[in-house]
């Protein structure tokens, strides 16, 4: 029986974090024997031992800002692994157009956090930060040696901010409940997937609000809400550089 809409998942984080590894778990402990899994690798990133428990990997690539990648077919779950040595911002502009076109369903965003990484590198915060606006799940690996407090700072520093995503804990490459994980329920800050998306009323005049743009004659413009992490300057640039 032809799939109608097949649900599709991104797989974000930085290179080496286990991303592979948890796919693995995920597919094997969250699928039914009747589903269908395909999953996209970056091209730029060389291949691992994980790659080869994985179902038929196939590669996609980033071409002048679009992505091509092969097309999934009968597939019921497409599984989009990152590049995670390049721009997160770029890749997620050029799959949400990719997307459109895969006649799909985006089920959840995965966030794979490499704990060791994150807390020998402050710098790498922002970027993280990055992700988890688009993110539905994150999911905290590498923990070996990682000090409780910063994780504990880490995590809260998103509860502080009422993140509404999952935070789930990764042992040996394995989740504790990887229905859960992939159970396509959005719980992202970002709405810049919604098929839905906020319009925003904008006029000339300063400091008037909504109510008085209304009421009046004047022009005004109506866009969709641009996210801030894909907004650009007059000159095309991003406006939150990472």
């Amino acid at each position: 029986m032809p799939v109608e809409k097949p649900l599709i998942y991104l797989v974000l984080g930085a290179a080496g974090s286990g991303r592979r590894e948890i796919l693995v778990d995920l597919i094997a402990g969250g699928l039914e024997t009747t589903d269908v899994p395909f999953v996209l690798l970056p091209a730029a990133e060389p291949s691992v031992d994980d790659d080869a428990r994985l179902p038929n990997p196939q590669r996609w690539s980033l071409v002048e800002g679009f992505m091509v990648a092969p097309a999934p077919g009968g597939a019921t779950h497409v599984f989009v692994v990152t590049d995670g040595r390049a721009n997160p911002m770029d890749q997620i502009e050029a799959f949400k157009a990719w997307l459109e076109t895969t006649g799909g369903e985006l089920a959840r965003v995965l966030l794979v956090v490499n704990c060791q990484l994150a807390e020998k590198t402050p710098p790498l915060l922002p970027w993280f930060e990055a992700c988890a606006h688009f993110a539905d799940v994150l999911l905290l690996n590498r923990r070996e040696g990682v000090a409780n407090k910063w994780l504990s700072d880490f995590q809260n520093r998103f509860k502080d901010q009422y993140y509404p995503f999952l935070i789930e804990f990764v042992k040996a490459g394995r989740v504790k409940n990887p229905v859960l994980v992939l159970d396509p329920l959005a719980r992202r800050m970002s709405h810049v997937f919604d098929e839905d998306q906020e319009w925003v009323v904008t006029s000339d005049e300063e400091g008037e609000t909504e109510d008085d743009i209304a009421e009046g004659d004047e022009e005004v413009e109506v866009t969709q809400e641009v996210d801030p992490y894909l907004d650009r300057d007059a000159a095309n640039r991003r406006k939150k550089i990472l």
